[in-house]
């Protein structure tokens, strides 16, 4: 079947579905493979669960007229996609980067719907399944898309921008995370800047972050000339950094002082972005700095939280060596009597895993905090460059050690990378 006439099935769809277990009726089932699973078999099940249509590329699957059969169903998916948004007629900004593309995504969908009807990504969907998925909930009554990339090795970053053809896009930076997949640094900014090769070619508006070396040195590198610059003065637009103790602070360009609910100073950078797009599309100044103020970040990212006497700051969502320092030091900085820091491992980071623990422990070993609490078999390596912390194989013997080690008035820092899922600990806090 080609793409036009499955796009018809499609229209004449409520949603895509790739998950029977969320079925709605009168959706279209994608049957994707996994590793452990072949989800042709969960085509018949689909459509007893009210699917309208079931999409399998294996021929033995096909019962009748209902299920429609492709010569392989994820990169049918991709090509419906990418066909549907040739349908749309509107301004699609594409967010990537290391740290900080789902905070930044968020604000900036938050800043656009002052004016708009938007429509950005839910949850991690970032992938070569999410960002198709993603588009083709895009309905017509949507005026602006923010689209989330996320990657783990080269050439993916070229298909999902190739998918989505943005018309606009933001480098969140270029930071030491999958560093196992990438190869390295450099294959992290060879990976991430696929996206500025995409705006390159396609002549597509950059909105660039000057403050950020890295990055003005990747946009000359390609002689790029559509950007939109902050937040620095005779930039596009500017802004000025006042403090983050614990939630950040500016100054908008008007002279304002806006403070937020987001913690740590290298979330600057996010709103300042957000607030950048915000003035591009037209969003009034007064409207845009109301949506940085209103923000509250969830699902476990720059999360603070109250728990008996302590303050729990729990950004357990993620972590890379990058994070993790700008984390700490934005933890140190805040005015608190006592203070905690928890570390989880840092996954992803292969024949550099050892080495990054190791110099995070001596990054750490620089600042004074009440304990210093590291979990993860990796986070063994983090002890050998500072003895003074209190180290744990595990998660559950870090959660015995809370419960029998009780806390009073005092500030924690808890991060790790989402395969530890720390936020389980702040019940023994």
């Amino acid at each position: 079947m080609n793409i036009e006439k499955l796009y018809q099935f499609y229209l004449n769809c409520s949603e895509v579905s790739t998950d029977t277990r969320k079925i709605k009726p009168g959706s279209i089932f994608f049957s994707l493979k996994g590793e452990k699973f072949n989800a042709n078999s969960f085509a018949e099940k689909a459509l007893e669960a009210g699917a309208k249509y079931a999409v399998i590329d294996e021929a033995e699957f096909k019962k009748d007229e209902r299920y429609i059969l492709v010569d392989d169903v994820l990169k049918t998916l991709q090509q419906l996609a990418k066909f549907h948004r040739r349908q749309l007629n509107i301004p699609i900004i594409g967010i990537n980067g290391s740290n900080g593309k789902t905070t930044t995504k968020e604000l900036f969908n938050a800043v656009l719907s002052k004016k708009y009807k938007t429509f950005s990504t839910k949850g991690n969907l970032n992938n070569h399944i999410g960002v198709p998925l993603t588009l083709l909930s895009i309905d017509k009554t949507t005026e602006i898309a923010i689209i989330e990339f996320g990657a783990n090795h080269q050439e993916e970053i070229k298909e999902l921008v190739n998918i989505c053809v943005p018309t606009h896009g933001y480098l969140t930076n270029i930071g030491r995370s999958h560093l196992e997949g990438f190869g390295g640094l450099d294959g992290v900014k060879k990976g991430e800047g696929e996206s500025f090769d995409f705006y390159k070619t396609n002549n597509a508006i950059v909105f660039l972050n000057t403050v950020d070396k890295m990055l003005v040195e990747m946009v000359e590198e390609r002689n790029l000339t559509n950007i939109i610059t902050f937040p620095q003065k005779n930039n596009f637009y500017s802004c000025e950094f006042i403090s983050a103790d614990p939630y950040v602070k500016y100054k908008d360009e008007k002279g304002n002082s806006i403070e937020t609910q987001l913690i740590g100073s290298y979330n600057f950078a996010n709103i300042s972005a957000a607030l950048c797009a915000g003035k591009y599309f037209g969003v009034p100044a007064e409207q845009a700095n109301e949506a940085v103020l209103n923000y509250i970040p969830g699902n476990n990212r720059s999360q603070v939280l109250n728990k008996n006497s302590n303050i729990i700051f729990l950004d357990a969502y993620n972590a890379n060596p990058d994070s993790m320092e700008v984390a700490v030091k934005n933890f140190y900085e805040i005015n608190a009597n006592k203070k905690v820091i928890i570390l989880g491992d840092m996954f992803e980071l292969g024949e550099e895993s050892e080495i990054e623990h190791q110099k995070l422990g001596k990054f750490i070993s620089a600042y004074s905090f009440d304990k210093i609490l590291l979990v993860g078999k990796m986070m063994k390596a983090a002890l050998h460059t500072n003895p003074k912390a209190f180290y744990f194989l595990d998660k559950f013997s870090l959660q015995n050690w809370l419960y029998d080690n009780k806390f009073e008035n005092t500030h924690f820092l808890i991060k790790g990378s989402r395969g530890m899922s720390l936020e389980t600990l702040t019940e023994f806090i």
